[in-house]
């Protein structure tokens, strides 16, 4: 299948799930948003993408994705070091219309695996694994997503972790977006700089409102999710 089997093949299914996974991004940051405001519509949205059947079915994909991602990256970035064979070892100045995001997608990449690997940890293990496994001997329930954003930005490691993951993102983003358009062949001469324009903007608005919930919630996490903003211990409810 020439999807699997060629270069341009692999290209496009990069960049048809690269450019999927943007507009997952830019749902969950419009949705975190949403804890600035109000703890008790958040959490009503956590509910709603629990561990309902099709909340499970969405994830599934969604991991799907990540890993076809990731899989035909590694792919492609092993093809590219052999086709230069003994180039790659010569000593050569950086093209200056070549992005750094470009040159350094390998380290980007697993800056963000290691990333996605933590925040699974912190939110997808607590939450949507625990309310499938059952487990009860958390600090918060399964559906207070609040709270677990309180209890993670309350540590300042991971407010740092999670900035640099923040700005790992953007920089692939920058790069990505453009790229996998252009791959798809929606770019032509007249709009190749506009969609260079486009993705500086998306992926500053877009890793922006991460950045915003992640400092928010550690400098003043009390000032935050309206009224209901006070978090409640988990054991305490019953």
């Amino acid at each position: 299948m020439w999807l699997c089997n060629s270069s341009i093949g692999r290209k496009v299914v990069m960049s048809v799930t690269g450019l999927a996974l943007v507009l997952f991004l830019t749902f969950h940051a419009c949705m975190n948003v949403v804890a600035l405001f109000s703890a008790e519509a958040y959490n009503q949205i956590c509910e709603l993408l629990g561990s309902n059947w099709y909340a499970i079915a969405a994830t599934s994909a969604l991991a799907a994705l990540v890993a076809i991602h990731i899989i035909y990256a590694f792919i492609l970035t092993i093809q590219n070091r052999k086709a230069r064979g003994n180039n790659k070892y010569a000593v050569t100045d950086k093209p200056g219309k070549v992005e750094w995001a470009s040159q350094n997608m390998l380290v980007l990449g697993i800056i963000i695996i290691l990333g996605v690997l933590l925040h699974l940890f912190n939110f997808w293990y607590n939450m949507m694994f625990a309310e499938i496994a059952g487990i009860e001997n958390l600090k918060h329930g399964p559906t207070d997503g609040f709270a677990w954003i309180q209890e993670t930005f309350s540590n300042p490691l991971y407010v740092v972790l999670y900035l640099i993951w923040i700005v790992a993102i953007w920089f692939h983003l920058t790069h990505g977006i453009w790229s996998g358009v252009q791959t798809l062949g929606w770019s032509g001469h007249t709009w190749f700089n506009r969609w260079k324009c486009i993705s500086q903007i998306w992926a500053t608005i877009v890793m922006g409102l991460f950045a915003l919930v992640a400092l928010a919630f550690a400098f003043c996490p009390d000032c935050l999710g309206g009224f209901e903003g006070k978090v409640v211990p988990f054991e305490m409810a019953f």
